[in-house]
């Protein structure tokens, strides 16, 4: 049995590339949204083994913080569109990179 080291290589480096680009876009996506003004809020899911559930009085004051931060952003509001349509370029390329990946894994039949 022989392995092919080159491929392998090859490989390696595209997703390792390819992991690093979509992690990099996301997290730049993500930067900029909070930048604009919007920050991402995801409300906490009660689960019935749940280590750590957040009250409702905890939520709400997360909620003031973030508004409070939001608040205090010394863009202007063409800056804040301007971030907040890098930030959907950024998510858009995201997901260019993973349909991209997705395509050359699965193999395409015609016919």
């Amino acid at each position: 049995m022989s392995v092919d080291w080159i491929a392998f290589i090859t490989v390696f480096v595209a997703a390792l590339t390819g992991t690093i680009l979509v992690v990099a876009l996301y997290a730049m996506g993500v930067r900029l949204l909070v930048t604009a003004g919007r920050v991402p809020v995801a409300l906490p899911a009660e689960f019935t083994d749940a280590i750590t559930v957040l009250s409702k009085a905890e939520i709400k004051q997360a909620s003031k913080r973030a508004a409070k931060a939001a608040k205090k952003n010394p863009l202007t509001p063409a800056q804040k569109g301007l971030a907040r349509a890098g930030a959907y370029a950024c998510f858009a390329l995201c997901a260019a990179a993973v349909l991209a990946g997705i395509y050359l894994i699965v193999p395409f039949f015609h016919g």
